[in-house]
């Protein structure tokens, strides 16, 4: 062995460590090893045969992460950024059920208060509902239904 043979051992070491906690995004990956010293050759070779064994893959790092988001009751949009951050398409989080988590969400928050009846309570709701990421028509047809289903009356 040779010390190209030991930077990359070394390389495969801690990319195997880190993956063995959680799954991370090929980015999130290249990182962290960067930021441990090692070089930009090196890291591309790790990266390539993490993902050719499949140790690595950012279609199951998003997927991971869009699960756990929604399970912490955050939207779309939210959740959209923060697979760019990871460098990951963003496409993955557009193909989900968001109105039964809003749904889930809303009522987690109003459960037992009173019913919409003023324009300012719904702004407040649905504020609410876009600071968790959800996005404007998303709300909107959520309030619609709501609206349908006897919380409020319809003020469109």
């Amino acid at each position: 062995m040779n010390e190209t043979d030991d930077t990359l051992e070394a390389a495969r070491a801690v990319c195997l460590r880190l993956l063995a906690r959680r799954e991370h995004s090929r980015l999130e990956l290249g990182r962290k090893l960067a930021a441990r010293g090692f070089e930009p050759p090196t890291i591309e070779t790790i990266l390539a045969e993490c993902s050719a064994q499949g140790w690595q893959s950012d279609e199951r790092f998003a997927e991971s992460l869009v699960r756990a988001r929604k399970a912490r009751g955050f939207g779309v949009n939210r959740i959209r950024q923060e697979l760019r951050l990871h460098g990951v398409d963003a496409g993955l989080a557009d193909a989900q059920d968001w109105m039964n988590d809003m749904d889930r969400v809303y009522t987690k928050k109003y459960r037992g208060k009173p019913p919409m009846t003023t324009p300012r309570e719904r702004a407040s709701r649905a504020r609410f509902l876009a600071q968790r990421g959800f996005t404007p028509s998303q709300i909107q047809d959520f309030f619609k239904r709501l609206g349908s289903a006897g919380e409020y009356p319809d003020n469109d």
